[in-house]
């Protein structure tokens, strides 16, 4: 059996990259391959940046969920009924690929929603998904090489640019690093987009705007 650790579901805007301001409901699971969660093990990490609270099932919506069906169903009721539109749901963590499968992919289809990921990159996602973003982790070796939209945290000194732009994604970004040097990470993620067009800024809008 199948057992499906979720964070928290809520309904909300995608803030970032190409999908920024769609209407969405957000999956998060439990749950990361490059950091426990745990600020103890942050310095230690392969991912030390994050600003995700994605341990246990305990955040609104959150939940254990034993089938693939009653997961997709608990998805389904965080869309508002009669808002037109095809429904969009973005897995996000953490680190979702950990945890989705072909059929959870097929049980949201079925309800008729357009299923997005959000995912590090170093697990190959399975078929059938809508929308993959990967955003790349230094030090972390990425398998999952093609998709809609590359998205990479700026700066990171052992991620540079250049050494992405030769796989197969659709779309490339630049996101500035949040924290104490938000500010200089935006600017020269500025920079570097204005002197590399194909690399697009992506910002963080939710934040800006103030909703989850």
């Amino acid at each position: 059996m199948t057992v499906y650790s979720v964070k928290e579901r809520y309904f909300t805007l995608q803030g970032e990259g190409a999908q920024t301001g769609r209407a969405a409901v957000f999956l998060r699971f439990a749950g990361c391959n490059l950091w426990t969660g745990l600020e103890r093990d942050r310095a230690s990490a392969v991912c030390q940046f994050c600003d995700t609270d994605f341990i246990g099932t305990d955040g609104p919506g959150g939940g254990k969920f034993r089938s693939a069906e009653a997961l997709a169903e608990h998805v389904a009721a965080g869309w508002p009924a009669e808002t037109g539109g095809v429904p969009y749901v973005v897995c996000t963590g953490g680190e979702p690929l950990l945890q989705i499968d072909t059929a959870l992919i097929d049980a949201l289809h079925a309800r008729g929603f357009e299923v997005a990921v959000e995912t590090n990159g170093t697990i190959i996602a399975p078929a059938g998904l809508d929308w993959i973003c990967v955003s790349p982790k230094a030090g972390a070796e990425l398998a999952q090489r093609s998709g809609d939209e590359l998205k990479l945290v700026y700066p990171q000194e052992a991620a540079l640019p250049e050494a992405f732009e030769s796989l197969d994604f659709q779309r490339f970004y630049l996101q500035p690093m949040d924290g104490p040097e938000v500010s200089r990470h935006t600017a020269a993620a500025i920079d570097y987009c204005k002197a590399h067009p194909r690399w697009r800024l992506s910002l963080q809008t939710h934040k800006l705007i103030g909703i989850p």
